[in-house]
């Protein structure tokens, strides 16, 4: 992660990837790292919906509790603003235009399972693969 950026906002791909059994580890210890170096963790609300399935999600369901994590909320103006990036981007997914979003007021790092699909909302956003270990994508550029 570079020095601008202050943080991680976390879309499903990320949240699903910190309750898989050989995905866990990596995950957790990129939380760990981001708030040991005083980084913010977000979690926009639309992504808990998508990835809450069981009560058994046990280290997503403490993820929620912790006091550490910052859970964004769709307001009204939040969604009007959602909105016009929708239409802007010509991505049609609200859930992921709100991760992109509170990435960019908070200027974190998007973690993802699918970067790609995250770059076409903006491509200057920084993304962090989810199921790798330390890949980026800056700006858009491949990596």
């Amino acid at each position: 992660m570079t020095a601008d950026v202050a943080g991680l906002t976390l879309d499903t791909g990320a949240l699903l990837a910190l309750d898989h059994p050989s995905k866990a580890l990596v995950m957790q210890a990129r939380l760990d790292e981001t708030l040991g170096r005083g980084g913010s963790i977000c979690v926009p609300v639309g992504t808990i919906a998508q990835a809450w399935r069981s009560s058994r999600q046990v280290r997503l369901a403490r993820l929620l509790k912790s006091r550490d994590i910052d859970i964004a909320v769709l307001t009204p103006n939040v969604a009007r603003t959602i909105g016009l990036m929708c239409a802007r981007s010509g991505h049609d997914d609200v859930i992921d235009v709100h991760v992109a979003f509170c990435a960019i007021e908070r200027r974190h790092a998007v973690v993802t399972s699918d970067p790609d699909d995250m770059l076409l909302i903006d491509p200057a956003l920084q993304v962090i693969k989810a199921l790798s270990s330390a890949r980026r994508r800056l700006a858009g550029t491949r990596g």
